[in-house]
């Protein structure tokens, strides 16, 4: 796709419901992504969630969407800890959760960890630019290589990252030049979240789209009030069992 200038589309899903319907839409790429942490479990950030966690939710976005590319995506701590952990929770969430690849966040630094996971048949999809499992570290978040030094340094990461030999590389929150920079200079395809419209692809988490929560980040569009119809929905159920018009006749046996 991106040698033939197709643009590459990727959404989070976190259950069989919404990984059927992504499919459905003729997404490519469905990403169980950390975010679940805070947009279906509740979490304050993405760190707390665990590997069980996250398999769970693999497993049935893979029963929703049986034919679909998933990938899961690891959790904090599942492969910072050392190369031999990192191998064995990267292969539980190919052979638990049956995921085509999985994705981790880091820079140059996790080259070596991209290089062994791919020699041992996973592919991986690496994440440079924003890190959200790091956000602490990298003190909230805030647009990465905005100077010289970091735009360079994210170039490296790109190169380091492509040459250990992840197939794809998620750009978040970067300036929209040096994604295009880093997209023209690399093979493999660049999913762009927050990086402007020079990538191959771009990735949404799937309740921004949707209009799930107040909070609107700014590089995500609203292409629907979900969250509004289904309050509204509920506020009318509510109503109607209250006054008794449900269940009516046509609702009974």
């Amino acid at each position: 796709m991106k040698s033939a200038g197709e643009k590459i589309t990727m959404v989070t899903v976190a259950d069989a419901p919404t990984a059927a319907l992504a499919a459905a839409a003729g997404v490519e790429m469905l990403l169980v992504g950390d975010s679940l942490a805070m947009t279906v479990l509740g979490y304050g950030s993405t760190l707390p969630l665990t590997v069980e966690e996250s398999l769970h939710h693999c497993k049935a976005a893979r029963r929703g969407a049986p034919d679909a590319f998933i990938i899961g995506d690891m959790t904090f701590m599942s492969y910072q800890v050392s190369m031999d952990e990192a191998l064995r929770n990267a292969g539980r969430y190919m052979k638990e959760a049956n995921c085509n690849c999985v994705k981790l966040e880091g820079g140059s630094r996790f080259a070596p960890l991209v290089a062994k996971l791919v020699d041992c048949g996973i592919p991986v999809v690496a994440h440079a630019g924003l890190l959200p499992q790091r956000v602490e570290a990298m003190g909230g978040y805030r647009v990465q290589g905005r100077t010289e030094e970091a735009a360079k340094q994210l170039i490296e990461d790109a190169h380091a990252l492509e040459d250990a030999g992840a197939f794809a590389l998620v750009l978040e929150c970067i300036p929209a030049d040096l994604a295009t920079k880093i997209t023209g200079e690399l093979a493999i395809p660049t999913i762009g979240i927050g990086a402007g419209p020079g990538c191959d692809g771009q990735v949404q988490v799937l309740f921004d789209l949707l209009g799930m929560f107040e909070h609107r980040p700014k590089h995500a569009k609203c292409y629907a009030e979900v969250g509004t119809s289904i309050r509204e929905a509920l506020t009318s159920y509510v109503k109607d069992v209250k006054s008794g018009a449900f269940p009516a006749k046509e609702n009974s046996f």
